[in-house]
């Protein structure tokens, strides 16, 4: 096999991966799992307790 042919398969593996995982990430049934996952920073599951607080001041 020519090197070329090589880059030539290789290059439209990663073009048909790269079209696939755009296409999976703008998928509307992924809009749901998406949105939660970009809340997650915003749920507080536990209230901080003074120990904590008191070790993560900074001042």
């Amino acid at each position: 096999m020519d090197a070329s042919l090589i880059q030539s398969v290789w290059t439209v593996v990663v073009l048909v991966l790269f079209v696939g995982i755009v296409i999976w990430a703008w998928s509307s049934k992924r809009k749901q799992d998406f949105d939660e996952a970009a809340n997650i920073p915003f749920h507080e599951d536990e209230k901080p307790t003074e120990h904590t607080s008191k070790e993560n001041s900074h001042g």
